[in-house]
């Protein structure tokens, strides 16, 4: 395995591994955003801690799919670097 192929990979792996959090991020952030703009409240806080808990949440209910997909991807590198 060449090194373009490797970091190839690696962008790969880094994207899907974000992807869920960001996605959540970004959904809960436009609710929250719309939310605010029909109630005319701009607390920040309001903002944020929706945001925050649902990231949590998807971190801590993806986070062995991610490890997995990690863990395999170091396994894969190490035994290329050993052959």
């Amino acid at each position: 395995m060449n090194f373009a192929h490797a970091a190839q990979q690696a962008l790969i792996l880094s994207v899907l591994v974000a992807l869920p959090v960001l996605l959540v991020a970004a959904i809960v952030g436009l609710v929250v955003a719309s939310l605010q703009a029909a109630t005319q409240v701009q607390d920040q806080t309001l903002a944020h801690v929706p945001r925050l808990l649902a990231v949590a949440v998807v971190i801590a209910a993806s986070a062995p799919w991610m490890a997995q997909n990690i863990a395999r991807f170091a396994r894969e590198m190490f035994l290329a670097a050993a052959m």
